[in-house]
């Protein structure tokens, strides 16, 4: 078995998880562009967020500068209570 290739990752853009989660904020700001106006402050606001938020949370969690990469609980960092 061939091991993976290497990649020469220097930001979090370069990481394919937040290139395609920037494309799903896109595709979610497009399909939410056609929702009713009264939609406007309900639905169509909650998912541009949590579309907008997938990008941001990686970004952040790469600005942390972990060895080794993310935190094994999901939204827990060291140091505060489980």
């Amino acid at each position: 078995m061939d091991p993976a290739p290497k990649t020469d990752i220097r930001t979090y853009r370069d990481l394919i998880v937040w290139q395609k989660s920037m494309l799903l904020a896109e595709q979610v700001y497009r399909v939410t562009a056609g929702f009713s106006e009264a939609e406007k402050y309900g639905l169509t606001a909650q998912m541009r967020r949590s579309a907008v938020s997938v990008a941001a949370n990686i970004a952040e969690g790469y600005g942390r500068g972990r060895q080794g990469g993310f935190p094994p609980v999901p939204g827990h960092q060291p140091g505060e209570p489980l």
